[in-house]
């Protein structure tokens, strides 16, 4: 039985996913996926790619995500997915890449600037 290492990464997350055939479990951090991410939303995010080729329930998913937040670490685990379902068939690709879900989201946080507020927010001007 093969085991396929994959990679996700979204804003800060980093997330190393472990995809090999099995009953449909999918372990985030040691924990259950329902338990990391109460998150309805999120749960079904993290499984969009395994839904969307027909595969629930056919692949176990161990996953070891840091980094960022709820959403960034659920987007970067479903891209992990992705990427890992097109290694074991690549028929997968065509109905992945239509969604969008082989696409890197490259948006990051903007960094601070000297002399401003925030990245781009300037501090209050007065007059006198």
């Amino acid at each position: 039985m093969e085991i396929i290492n994959t990679i996700g990464r979204r804003k800060t997350s980093i997330a190393r996913v472990y995809v090999k055939s099995g009953k449909g479990q999918i372990i985030v951090n040691d924990r259950e996926l329902n338990e990391y991410f109460p998150s309805e939303i999120l749960q079904t995010t993290v499984k969009q790619a395994i839904t969307l080729v027909k595969m629930d329930g056919q692949y176990d998913v161990t996953v070891n995500v840091e980094g960022g937040g709820n959403k960034g670490q659920a987007e970067a685990i479903r891209l992990g997915i992705a990427r890992a379902l097109v290694i074991f068939n690549d028929e997968n690709r065509s109905p992945l890449r239509k969604e969008g879900l082989l696409t890197r989201d490259s948006r990051m946080v903007e960094r601070k600037k000297p002399g401003r507020a925030k990245a781009r927010k300037k501090f209050q001007f007065s007059k006198r």
